[in-house]
């Protein structure tokens, strides 16, 4: 096997570890949170996002080991799951989903609950996800976090990445032009949020090349890159990538960055 697939193998070999509780967001069977970790609390809440290039095919119990061992350290987690393309997603829903996931997590102690900063982690497609929600105003997300991003839609449109994945998404033919522009992260800057990127320079299905890009448009954007990483080993518990994912998450809440949407953006 490759190093790269004995990095996927290494994550999805994991067995899925089931969630304290699990939080309705939607009517539909994939609009759930799953929360782990102390609730409630005053420390940060982390609301993770999964990959799998946006399709039904992948949820988010690939990523529930991580979230489990992030509890493990005292965070309390929300994993996301989200319409995808295949099982009623693709744009615009899947967007929708996961503004309504990060306000449901965000409420998730109840009301009267202190107030907790909001980090928003996603891997892969969930980073990508993350990097467009850290676009929209008013989100209550206090910083981001994006793992191997597809941080770069056009580009990675152009790259095929993932069999046209992209085109996927947005649904090809009229208008196609206008959706990856409106949600493509390289053209929506964060809405006066810190972004940390975290890639792997071996990353065979993420090109880092797309977070580079993201972060030549965006210089207030903090890129960190893992030398000889592949895809998975930052969100795979137990490899020193991990480890260094687990620092940037529980890192102190910077006061915020120098970037910020321009005026009258959407």
């Amino acid at each position: 096997m490759s190093a790269a697939a004995d990095e996927e193998a290494a994550l999805l070999g994991l067995a899925p570890v089931a969630p304290d509780r699990t939080l309705a967001y939607g009517p539909h069977p994939d609009q759930v949170v799953d929360l782990y970790g102390p609730w409630p609390g005053t420390g940060p809440l982390v609301v993770l996002l999964h990959g799998g290039f946006w399709r039904a095919a992948y949820d988010r119990r690939h990523l529930s080991p991580c979230a489990a061992e992030l509890a493990r350290h005292g965070m309390a987690v929300a994993l996301a799951e989200y319409r995808r393309v295949g099982a009623g997603g693709g744009a615009p829903h899947t967007f929708q989903d996961v503004a309504a996931a990060i306000a449901a997590a965000a409420g998730a102690a109840g009301p009267g609950a202190p107030p907790r900063p909001v980090v928003l982690a996603g891997h892969s497609a969930g980073g990508h996800l993350a990097l467009l929600a850290a676009a929209r105003p008013g989100t209550p997300v206090t910083r981001v976090v994006a793992v191997a991003p597809v941080a770069d839609l056009a580009r990675a449109h152009a790259l095929g990445l993932s069999g046209g994945a992209v085109a996927g998404l947005l649904g090809a033919g009229p208008g196609f032009a206008g959706r990856l522009a409106a949600a493509d992260p390289v053209r929506r800057p964060p809405a006066g949020i810190p972004v940390t990127l975290l890639h792997g320079t071996a990353d065979p299905d993420v090109p880092p090349e797309l977070s580079r890009r993201y972060a030549a448009a965006h210089p207030a954007a903090d890129l960190r890159e893992l030398p000889g990483t592949g895809h998975y080993a930052p969100v795979t518990p137990g490899t020193a990538a991990f480890t260094v994912l687990l620092g940037l998450l529980r890192a102190p809440e910077p006061s915020g960055p120098a970037e910020g949407p321009p005026p009258g953006s959407p």
